[in-house]
């Protein structure tokens, strides 16, 4: 990309510095290039820029310098680098206040939009978008090529031997793609599609996984009239999904194939309008989503060809089971033109919402509200939003059904799909779930919920090996991963699988960078310690398995202390189950298989005999389970809620 002149913004006056991230690190002054100094200096100044207006702490460009073993002198090396950087930014604005301040947080560098490219380029991608928000399509391309020209090449790629500087240079090219896609999109919807084809063909030659641009590159040459070419893209993204990964094309993908096939030059639109208002509501995905791909797959593609109306994601607390629902619902935009919609089911506190309450939420993002249900007819013209009067406050008992049979006529008018997250039981879901139409519903839940049939389920196991590795990498480097490769393994292994163990681990060790991994896997493998090393910040794996245990009925609570303490490894069969339980054959299998429909025991995936099975209680929980102080069995407030007799 040919970069324009500099846009000074409001920091134009004679004399001002402006940097450049979006290509090669520089600084110009009056159109002059300045020298930045040595290679050290530079990576300081970069990472700096990187983030700007934002506390850098020291340790940050500490590892940005020296990535492996940082000199006695590293400090004092840095304040010649930061008094360097101070001489050649100059004071901010007219007061003469320094740029560049150190605080508790760290290096502070302040900024202008004007004077750094990466901040007007953010500028113009969020204008562009909320121009493209308010249908003005020709004034959104505008202003996203304006964001594209300020790109000069692959943003600091003359310092991407430093770990720290490639992350963000990784990031900034992850936006540059992203707001690519969307001007592409915005052409090819003004019709000239021509202006894109040639740098869609380039990008997808270098990412050719991205899946939105080989769409954006079919269209672009389906509009141009090349519509052999454009069916080709596709054959070439569906072989190399299946060489690569083992996946076929998404549901969207394979749509606008077949709606390319005997058709003319025609645009494809976007399935939903620019101009139409759904209702979209989904938490942000996490950048450190990992694994899970045959689950996602499994996801994937049952909701989007339409074959079932409910799915349930099951698992222990910390599973990820969200994570995965969220991944998904943000990946259905084209089956679900109607809205994507998360509702949590829970309080922050662990208490169910009521009904009331749920639909209400319901309500306000799809147009479905107490006073319009009550109204003869309500329900046929319910498309547009419309506040829920009362929402905070217990519907009465005639306008909570009005509202449920509004909100039951509404799914079967529209393709939306609701994600139900973090369900307590069958009972808080069971009159929200589609009787009939295109819409879906994704609920996550701790147990399996046996009594909703029919429903798809997919139960989520703990990640295997390679993936949780590959989620403690993200958080804390592939570079500190690969330094003791055998102690990141015991930390994965101690963590039993468990992607919010694993995470919390990484968020700890991302701060405690002094740690050897060794001596962190030494503490998760120490029984006593385990849960307590589990903590980061208000994040901790201790609290979410109490909740789950809050969960379960007494008598599964002393259950599973009993076949917690069975072995260090968790793992069981009925006999020693029955010995441990002190009951009879059939009362332990039920006594089990109550505690699989909880989530808190696994079970064989295939089929095999009761005897012949070996199930397992989650590391973790036997950890707390074993912890815990249950009364015995056979006392009235301890009993278990299947009876445990010799019979």
């Amino acid at each position: 990309m040919t970069r324009p002149p500099v846009r000074t913004g409001s920091a134009g006056a004679a004399g001002a510095v402006h940097f450049s991230l979006l290509g090669p690190l520089t600084a110009r002054r009056d159109g002059r290039e300045l020298p930045l100094g040595p290679r050290k200096q530079r990576l300081v100044l970069a990472t700096l820029l990187s983030r700007p207006n934002t506390p850098v702490p020291v340790d940050v460009l500490t590892d940005a310098v020296w990535p492996d073993d940082p000199p006695r002198t590293a400090r004092k090396n840095l304040q010649v680098y930061i008094s360097a950087a101070r001489a050649l930014l100059g004071p901010a604005g007219d007061g003469g206040a320094d740029r560049l301040v150190h605080g508790c947080g760290g290096y502070h560098l302040r900024i202008a939009e004007g004077e750094l490219d990466t901040l007007r380029f953010g500028s113009l991608a969020r204008a562009g978008r909320a121009a493209a928000e308010r249908g003005d399509v020709a004034g959104a391309a505008r202003l996203l090529r304006e964001a594209l020209d300020l790109w000069e090449g692959p943003p600091l790629h003359d310092l991407r031997d430093s770990a720290g500087v490639a992350e963000e240079a990784d990031r900034l090219e992850a936006r540059c793609l992203t707001v690519y896609e969307d001007w592409a999109e915005a052409e090819i919807e003004l019709g000239r599609a021509a202006v894109a084809v040639d740098g869609l063909r380039d990008l997808v030659e270098r990412h050719p996984l991205r899946e939105r641009l080989r769409a954006a590159w079919m269209n672009s040459l389906h509009q141009s009239g090349r519509q052999a070419e454009a069916l080709a893209v596709y054959d070439d993204y569906r072989q190399l999904m299946a060489r690569e990964l083992g996946l076929e094309p998404s549901p969207a993908m394979a749509a606008l194939y077949r709606s390319m096939l005997g058709r003319g030059r025609e645009v494809r639109r976007p399935a939903v309008s620019r101009e139409t208002k759904c209702p979209v509501a989904l938490p942000a995905g996490t950048g450190a989503f990992t694994g899970r791909r045959e689950e996602l797959r499994d996801l994937l593609g049952v909701l989007g060809g339409g074959e079932e109306r409910v799915v349930v994601v099951s698992g222990p607390g910390g599973a990820g089971k969200s994570a995965l629902a969220v991944r998904a619902a943000h990946l259905l935009a084209d089956p679900f033109p109607d809205g994507r919609v998360h509702v949590r089911v829970r309080r922050e506190d662990g208490s169910a919402r009521g009904r009331a309450e749920i639909l209400a939420e319901l309500g306000r993002w799809c147009g479905v509200t107490e006073a319009r249900a009550e109204a003869p007819g309500a329900a046929a013209g319910a498309d547009a939003p419309a506040s829920v009067a009362g929402a905070g406050s217990p519907a009465p008992a005639g306008a909570l059904a009005a509202l449920a049979e509004a909100w039951q006529e509404w799914q079967a008018r529209h393709r939306a799909l609701v994600v139900l997250d973090d369900v307590p039981d069958e009972a808080s879901v069971r009159g929200l779930l589609p009787r009939s139409g295109k819409c879906a519903v994704l609920v996550t839940a701790r147990g399996q919920l046996p009594g909703l049939a029919p429903v798809h389920r997919i139960a989520l196991p703990a990640l295997a090996d390679g993936e949780a590795l590959e989620l403690l990498g993200k958080l804390i480097g592939a570079g500190r991963l690969r330094t003791d490769p055998g102690a990141a393994l015991r930390i994965v292994r101690a963590c039993g699988g468990l992607p919010l163990a694993v995470e919390v681990s990484g968020m700890r060790l991302a701060v405690l960078r002094h740690l050897p991994l060794a001596e962190y896997a030494d503490r998760l493998g120490d029984p006593s310690a385990a849960l307590d090393e589990l903590v980061a910040g208000d994040v901790s794996v201790r609290h979410r398995i109490a909740s789950g245990w809050r969960d379960l009925a007494d008598g599964d609570r002393w259950v599973l202390g009993r076949l917690a303490g069975l072995t260090e490894d968790g793992c069981f069969t009925l006999d020693r189950a029955t010995v441990a339980l002190g009951c009879g054959e059939r009362a332990a299998i039920r006594a089990v298989e109550s505690l699989i429909d909880a989530g808190a025991v696994t079970s064989p995936a295939g089929e095999v005999t009761a005897h012949a099975a070996l199930y397992e209680v989650p590391r973790l929980l036997c950890l707390f389970a074993r912890e815990q102080e249950v009364p015995a069995a056979g006392g009235r407030a301890g009993a278990p809620a299947v009876a445990l007799s010799p019979g």
